[in-house]
């Protein structure tokens, strides 16, 4: 109630404060044209023609929208709304002006055109006068951390202008740098561009800047590395960012955005490029089932699915506690989504059944696995129960309820596998090979490295480990892995489940990969401390199931290109039998449910004559 009588006086403010400038627009066009000494017969006509100019013009500011604007953060398209109603209501006055003159004393008509632009100035000047105070306020009186922002682009002058216009900014903008050789020099809201990025340690001590500021949401990461390393020779603590563009709901930054600089902005990648439309296609309005929901992909998964508006999303998985917190802010961020949140585990026939004859999805994406290296290289025979006969039961499902298109979530690890994890997944795409052959559903693999800060990962181990003082245990000086963020992995599932047409297996252009030790350095230095200074770095040796080095594509497969530079197809060339496959896996169900945990692994190696265990088997 009190916001809504505050939002109508200050209107009513505007209203008088309008009234009020076109009284005096039109006494003081007659007081030009006149020099100064206005005849008695034209006071008169003014007195008649102020009331007239009420009745034109005020309404027709009302119509403009002219009381809706926030004099604070009045833009360049609100002052053009300004030029509209001043010129419709100078247009309208005008046409009364000469009717009325027609028919009594003659009056100048330099009065309206004096008239029409005393207006356009005192309404323009009215409607800017606060924010153009707030800016000059800013510029002399604005206390904070002085700040250097890298980027003088879009994303540098959105940041600026908040922060000389926030009352609460904590942050005195100090000047930009930017590569750009035509910036130099120049002036963005009276902040100046001091130079280069090679010349941020020099600027640093110049103008005795506390904390940096990249903007640069579209750059690539080495970009981002770069700068963040003349920052550190500069000796600042404090060394911030904004997020990439594909972070940003609106695509517009504010000072809410600014966070610190995290490894996904370090080790990320120049954004894959995706089809919004070829995506829409195939998810707006229809029913979506996600696997493994409350996983670090199946929960990215759901996020950017229903940005899409499809009929109904289903999120499943056995996880209770994660499924609980993924509905909660599914619901709370796109309340306009039609969600079904559902406990079950993929290796129960039944209960998968009932959630397809019930929801009858139309697209499947099955994140739902075990994914543990070394956990599952204890427990083989739990590795196949879930990520092969797992997979066949919603692959089953999906076949007999006549669903469109079913995406797995594969792994590098599958590529000439050297665990029983990478062995089963490797497995599964063979099934669902074999299936799209026989199915009119279209089945597709994805496959990808490892997702920063997913759940048990290495990411959140070194950041315990950190934490605690260390020391952070790396495996090997020599271990590298492939890396990509979360919302990267899942625009290459979204696009892929667009572009297949079944049988066939995705990857991405991951670039190169990162040594593990690497890793762990900047993450220690991302956390305020030195390596092997502060914290100490151990090496441990690998675990069973580990290769110093994963592939992407193995060396019998070949990959097509696709119309999407960072995306490949990769087509096995070796033929899939179904019915002696069919046979290999009626015998590892046999071996799985008499937890014969060699015999699995030695028919895992025929199925993937590929696999290599990590250690010698028993004879038989």
């Amino acid at each position: 109630m009190a916001r809504t009588l505050s939002l109508w006086k200050n209107r009513l403010l505007l209203v008088l404060g309008d009234a009020l400038i076109v009284g005096l627009s039109l006494y003081l066009a007659f007081l030009i044209r006149f020099e100064g000494r206005i005849p008695l017969a034209s006071f008169r006509n003014l007195g008649v023609l102020i009331p007239i100019a009420l009745a034109l013009k005020l309404p027709i500011f009302y119509l403009f929208r002219l009381y809706r604007m926030s004099l604070a953060y009045v833009s360049f398209a609100e002052l053009f709304e300004v030029f509209k109603a001043v010129t419709l209501g100078s247009i309208a006055l005008g046409t009364v002006f000469f009717l009325w003159a027609s028919q009594t004393a003659i009056l100048p008509r330099s009065v309206l055109i004096l008239d029409y632009f005393i207006t356009l100035f005192l309404i323009g000047g009215f409607r800017s006068a606060q924010r153009i105070y707030q800016g000059w306020r800013g510029s002399f009186f604005r206390e904070g951390r002085r700040v250097l922002i890298v980027g003088a682009g879009n994303a540098g002058e959105q940041i600026v202008r908040a922060m000389l216009q926030e009352k609460r900014s904590h942050y005195f903008p100090v000047g930009f740098i930017d590569d750009d050789p035509a910036k130099q020099g120049m002036t963005i809201h009276g902040v100046r561009v001091l130079g280069r990025r090679q010349e941020i340690p020099q600027v640093v001590q110049q103008h005795a800047i506390e904390e940096l500021l990249i903007a640069m949401p579209s750059v690539s990461s080495k970009v981002i590395r770069e700068t963040v390393e003349l920052g550190r020779q500069a000796g600042l603590k404090s060394i911030k960012v904004l997020p990439g563009f594909h972070e940003l709901v609106t695509g517009r930054v504010s000072l809410t955005d600014i966070r610190e600089v995290q490894l996904e902005d370090l080790l990320g990648r120049e954004p894959v490029r995706i089809d919004v439309c070829e995506i829409k296609a195939y998810l707006k309005d229809k029913v979506v089932l996600v696997t493994g929901a409350a996983g670090s992909i199946g929960s990215e998964l759901c996020r950017q699915i229903a940005k899409f508006r499809p009929r109904l999303l289903i999120a499943l998985d056995q996880d209770e506690t994660g499924l609980f917190a993924l509905d909660n802010a599914l619901r709370e961020k796109f309340s306009h989504l039609s969600l079904s949140s559902v406990i079950a585990d993929i290796q129960d026939k039944a209960k998968i059944e009932q959630v397809f004859g019930r929801y009858h999805p139309q697209v499947v994406f099955h994140a739902a696995a075990y994914k543990h290296v070394p956990l599952m290289e204890a427990h083989p025979d739990e590795a196949v129960k879930n990520n092969i006969f797992g997979t066949i039961t919603v692959a089953e499902a999906a076949q007999q309820h006549g669903c469109e298109k079913f995406v797995l979530i594969s792994t590098d690890k599958a590529v000439n596998p050297s665990s029983v994890m990478g062995a089963t997944k490797r497995v599964a795409e063979m099934v669902l090979q074999s299936m799209n052959s026989q199915s009119s559903t279209k089945f597709i693999s994805v496959r990808f490295g490892n997702v920063l800060g997913s759940r048990g990962s290495v990411i959140p181990i070194f950041q315990e480990q950190i934490k605690r003082g260390g020391p952070v245990t790396v495996t090997h000086e020599e271990m590298r892995r492939y890396f990509m963020v979360t919302s990267e992995a899942v625009l290459l599932v979204l696009q892929a489940g667009a572009l297949g047409q079944g049988g066939e297996v995705f990857v991405l252009d991951m670039g190169d990969p990162v040594r593990i030790v690497d890793l762990a350095r900047e993450m220690i230095r991302l956390s305020g401390y030195e390596p092997d200074r502060d914290i100490p770095i151990v090496f441990v040796g690998p675990r069973p199931g580990e290769k110093l080095f994963e592939e992407l594509l193995t060396a019998e497969e070949g990959t097509v290109a696709t119309k999407y530079d960072k995306i490949f197809m990769a087509r096995t060339s070796v033929s899939i039998d179904p019915q002696l496959l069919r046979k290999h896996l009626q015998h590892l169900k046999k071996l799985t449910e008499q937890g014969a945990c060699d015999e699995i692994i030695r028919a895992l190696q025929e199925i993937v004559p590929t696999y290599k265990p990590s250690h010698n088997l028993p004879e038989n």
